[in-house]
């Protein structure tokens, strides 16, 4: 019987999982700099978590079930909802803003393709209690940091203000569900099915011209001017349009101003409310977005008190395609820095004792358990990528001594038997 993995997973071997783990720490650190605590939420969550959230349409989406108690379960599609969650259950009384972050598995069911996979992994952060331009703006920059930090070139952090859409709408009296329905539209990018769309709402020509002319424009600071002259006499738009030049602002003040201003970013979800913000990196071709977020109001949805967070959360996967199609790889430690090798049986207890010391004292230490010829250990040591070999013999032992070899250089030398572990301290900083 041949059994293979599910269809859209995957197995990590050594050199990649290496990988991942260099730049999930690289991004842990960064977080932790910003004052933010991890957090760690179920698999599995209720079913209605995700159906009040998203409707039943996300049905299709996910993995869901009945457990042995007949209680409907479901694979986490994502994880703002389960944090939002956990908020409500653990949180609510704690002092505001409140700043977490979290690193976790997710699961949908969906067409496996280049950069879409039914298990996949997101990193990412919220701040609850954090509506204001300095948080928004905050978040961003942590964003940009992270990038920065591991090195990635080429990325673009688009950002925009939902309000500034909603503003004209509401204006022109579109109903909430139509809204709902033309932003999902405008988050698609796809102009002619944004026109289809305000056409059969039987949206005016001059509120069509306004809309289409607001979510192609892209640029810098001068875009604000632009937008400015296109809503004036907006109050909803221009307040939206103003908290959005403060973000940008404060940004700078941030240290990052590499940023592109586009007002097509709707994201998609009723349940954002304010500044959005989208990471690229266009050497991903369709799956070219690495990370989403912005301000939301969920917690009120799932019966919590209305408090507005923001948050992102990087695609883990699509990071490190991108990392890859970059050509960056993080540096890596060895496996193992030093292999005790017993030259017969007759040491392997000395030799186990040797090793389990340098363990117990930090230095990555591998021993022979299989009994194997000195050739087939020193062959073995090498493919470990090991620098130093204990070589455990019975008549240096006697004299109180271990050979040392450095596998590197070749050269090897007799060191004190009480001296090893410091001297291997020495040459194995941690």
């Amino acid at each position: 019987m041949d059994i293979q993995r599910p269809r859209g997973t995957r197995d990590f071997l050594f050199h990649e999982m290496s990988q991942r783990k260099q730049v999930e720490n690289t991004l842990r650190r960064i977080f932790e700099t910003y004052g933010y605590q991890e957090i760690k939420t179920p698999l599995f969550e209720d079913l209605a978590l995700f159906t009040m959230k998203s409707g039943e349409g996300i049905m299709e989406q996910i993995y869901h079930f009945q457990d042995k108690g007949g209680r409907d379960l479901a694979l986490r599609p994502e994880l703002t909802a389960p944090v939002a969650r956990l908020y409500i259950n653990e949180l609510q009384k704690k002092s505001k803003p409140i700043k977490m972050y979290y690193f976790g598995s997710c699961f949908r069911y969906e067409r496996p393709q280049a950069g879409r996979w039914r298990q996949f992994w997101q990193l990412g952060c919220e701040l609850i209690g954090g509506r204001s331009p300095e948080s928004e703006a905050e978040i961003i920059a942590l964003s940009a940091h992270c990038l920065e930090e591991l090195g990635l070139e080429d990325f673009e952090i688009h950002i925009g203000n939902l309000g500034i859409i909603r503003g004209i709408l509401n204006e022109a009296g579109v109903s909430r569900g139509e809204q709902d329905q033309i932003m999902a539209t405008i988050d698609k990018g796809d102009v002619k099915e944004l026109k289809d769309i305000l056409e059969t709402f039987r949206v005016d020509q001059n509120l069509k011209d306004v809309l289409i002319t607001l979510v192609g424009m892209k640029g810098h600071r001068e875009v604000i001017d632009k937008v400015s002259r296109i809503i004036d006499g907006n109050e909803s738009a221009l307040k939206a349009l103003k908290e959005l030049e403060e973000l940008l602002g404060i940004l700078e003040a941030f240290g990052f101003s590499n940023y592109i201003v586009n007002l097509g970013i709707a994201r998609g979800l009723d349940y954002y409310s304010g500044t959005v913000s989208e990471i690229y990196v266009h050497g991903l071709g369709a799956q070219k977005q690495i990370s989403g977020g912005g301000t939301y109001n969920l917690i009120e949805l799932f019966g919590g008190e209305t408090v507005e967070s923001t948050g992102f959360a990087f695609g883990f996967d699509r990071l490190m395609e991108a990392l890859k199609k970059q050509g960056i790889t993080m540096p890596q430690s060895r496996t193992v820095d030093v292999f005790v090798a017993p030259i017969s049986q007759e040491v392997k207890l000395q030799a186990f004792e040797i090793a389990q010391d340098l363990r117990k004292n930090g230095i990555k230490t591998d021993v022979d358990l299989v009994g194997r010829k000195l050739k087939r250990i020193l062959s073995h040591a090498d493919s470990l990528g090991a620098r130093y070999v204990l070589l455990v013999g019975e008549r240096d032992l006697k004299e109180g001594k271990i050979t040392l070899k450095d596998m590197e250089l070749g050269e090897q030398i007799l060191v004190e038997i009480d001296q090893v572990t410091a001297h291997l301290i020495k040459l194995c900083p941690q």
